[in-house]
């Protein structure tokens, strides 16, 4: 395994395995993994060498069981053997006001008591790393960006971030929250690189880079040999999955890139975390680009 590195000499470097594990689809749906082959996920990640979890008090099927996934994560690297060296990375900011439905609140008094809940729910005296999780229209971004400080400034947290922001968020995010402000976490993805210009500023700046939905979704992931061709193409010349070559693409982008793909079955996160050991070529990298 790979690895890379988050922070700086404030708030101190974490090194991370440089393939994450997005843990949204053992929560998200209801079809998700039982409680036993959740922790059978996060293990064979964890033995796989992964050493950062991405996770959300929203990811969950509604508000009766906010914190669901925070919860599984916590509970299996427990099991596993410990935390010292797994950095679990949580997000607040979406709600989950009934079914399928997802509302924002960005509001400086809902991200403490989601901040608070996190904290319970994980076990843990301190986030390791807290990320707002989506802008809300409705509340001032420098209000949002205030309330993350405030968090990291009661010791709530030890670094912060943002997720599906833009240039502009990101700079004033830095402005507000100084050297706390770590890392960004947006849509990436061969199909999706709306983004490659926040992608570029983050690297250009040190800071973490998370693509989520690195595959381009969970309803999407299963078709990507086809979907995104070329990346396909190169799977079949080095003999290895598509997933791999896509994770390898990813990590080429820069080095503040930490792919998080999700994974609901062992197999898939220790074939994402196998990536790491896939070799591409300038002319493999020319044709992915450009694809």
């Amino acid at each position: 395994m790979q690895h890379r590195t988050i922070g700086n000499d404030v708030v101190g470097r974490v090194t991370v395995s440089a393939i994450g594990l997005g843990a949204m689809p053992l929560s998200i749906t209801p079809q998700r993994p039982s409680a036993e082959a959740a922790e059978a996920v996060v293990h064979a990640a964890l033995d796989a060498g992964v050493t950062l979890i991405d996770t959300a008090d929203a990811y969950c099927l509604d508000d009766t069981e906010v914190g669901h996934n925070e919860r599984t994560v916590a509970a299996a690297v427990r099991s596993w053997g410990g935390t010292d060296d797994v950095l679990i990375a949580t997000k607040g900011g979406h709600t989950r006001p009934g079914g399928t439905e997802w509302g924002l609140d960005g509001s400086p008094e809902y991200l403490e008591r989601a901040c608070d809940a996190s904290l319970q729910a994980l076990g843990v005296d301190a986030i390791g790393l807290y990320q707002f999780h989506r802008p809300d229209p409705q509340t001032p971004w420098a209000d949002s960006m205030g309330a993350l400080k405030d968090l990291y400034d009661a010791g709530k947290v030890r670094m912060v971030g943002v997720s599906n922001a833009d240039i502009g968020q990101i700079d004033e995010a830095r402005a507000i929250c100084g050297d706390a402000f770590v890392s960004v976490q947006n849509q990436f993805s061969p199909g999706y690189r709306s983004s490659a210009g926040e992608l570029a500023h983050c690297a250009a700046n040190g800071i973490a880079w998370f693509p989520w939905s690195p595959f381009g979704g969970m309803g999407d992931a299963g078709s990507l040999a086809t979907t995104a061709a070329e990346f396909g193409a190169v799977a079949e010349e080095l003999g290895v999955s598509v997933y791999q070559v896509t994770l390898a693409w990813h990590l080429a982008q820069a080095d503040v890139v930490i792919p998080i793909p999700g994974a609901s079955k062992p197999r898939s996160i220790q074939d994402s975390a196998a990536a790491t050991h896939v070799q591409l070529t300038a002319e493999h990298l020319a044709r992915l680009n450009n694809a």
